[in-house]
């Protein structure tokens, strides 16, 4: 009842607003939070390159709440946004508002998370997640000589938040680049936990990443027994999982996996405390998102790359996929600084 009232007062707000959208030039951006480095360049590559192609963007942070998303994304549509641009915080939850902005005829991008259940998602900007989960199992595969060697290793996983469909993708890329290896037994996995429900790390926080990795180590490796290998979803699961390993007195870290390349995490390669990161460029996500716009803005189709992966459980997204890269002590300067994603002094080199 109450979800009814809202949107009887929305659209009556709308009706006497006289919002009428004679061109896409108001943005709305909607992103998770800022308490983790990358949405904040998302945010801020999407909100320079929207407003050097002659766009008014309403840029707004939830705090990974998914209650203020929801409450930013009706401010938007009442402040008269063209098009809304939303990574959200819980892929399931924005059904009702969007229907609201499906019925005012405004388009919705979903900006690297897809948001599910709901036929209200125009289009889908993101990396390709499997591949990203891929490359990090096949990094192990071969830091670990799984191919060649006849003994076995210890492998624990620590995975990406429940609530965001991404997280399943980095998790089964990387799981069916190891699946022969643990049926062989070359993998072993002593805490047993292996189901995504398992290792899945709410909001990718790393204080609960860290809080779970305290407790497999005192369960399982306070008694010498080798850690091999840890693989982390991304960067912020695996800064936790440093964390505990230095709190645990670890002077030789395990292979450690990752994704974002974020500042803290860099460093960290560089020190030789995580082993690798795949580097996903916000600009070259912006620059795509920012097509997208134009095209609709132009009344012609949007480019898209993938039209059968990405079923939001009503229809499958047609979905624009960039690709994910690499990313070790070896190449970081050249991706990353010589490409000016970040400067020296930022990764403290």
């Amino acid at each position: 009842m109450k979800k009814t009232v809202l949107i009887v007062a929305l659209l009556v707000v709308l009706a006497f607003s006289g919002v009428v959208a004679s061109a896409a030039t108001r943005i709305g951006v909607a992103m998770p939070t800022q308490s983790l480095q990358r949405w904040n360049q998302d945010g801020g590559n999407m909100k320079a390159q929207l407003e050097a192609a002659g766009y008014v963007v309403d840029l707004q942070y939830a705090n990974n709440d998914v209650a203020l998303q929801i409450s930013q994304l009706e401010n938007m549509i009442l402040n008269g946004a063209e098009i809304l641009v939303i990574a959200s915080i819980d892929g399931s939850a924005l059904g009702t508002v969007l229907e609201i902005a499906k019925d005012e005829g405004i388009p919705v991008i979903a900006y690297d998370r897809l948001i599910m259940e709901t036929d209200a998602v125009s289009y889908y900007a993101t990396f390709d997640n499997y591949m990203v989960g891929t490359i990090q199992g096949e990094y192990l595969v071969e830091a670990l000589n799984l191919k060649n060697r006849t003994d076995s290793v210890n492998i624990e996983i620590v995975g990406g938040s429940a609530d965001d469909n991404n997280a399943r993708y980095f998790y089964q890329g990387a799981y069916d680049a190891l699946e022969p290896y643990i049926k062989s037994g070359k993998v072993v996995i002593p805490s047993g936990q292996v189901a995504f429900e398992a290792i899945a790390t709410m909001a990718w926080s790393s204080e609960r990443a860290q809080s779970r990795m305290d407790n497999l180590i005192a369960a399982h490796y306070s008694d010498g027994r080798k850690l091999d290998a840890v693989l982390c979803s991304n960067d912020s699961t695996a800064l936790g999982v440093t964390n505990s390993l230095a709190g645990a007195g670890f002077e030789e870290f395990p292979a450690i996996t990752g994704q974002d390349c974020d500042v803290a995490n860099m460093k960290n390669i560089l020190a030789g405390r995580q082993s690798m990161s795949i580097f996903k460029d916000t600009r070259t996500l912006a620059e795509k998102v920012v097509g997208m716009i134009q095209a609709m803005a132009e009344g012609s189709e949007p480019e898209i790359n993938d039209t059968e992966t990405y079923d939001n459980g009503v229809k499958v997204v047609p979905t624009y996929l960039c690709a994910p890269v690499f990313a070790d002590a070896d190449n970081y300067y050249e991706l990353l600084v010589e490409s000016g994603y970040y400067t020296e002094d930022q990764l403290g080199i």
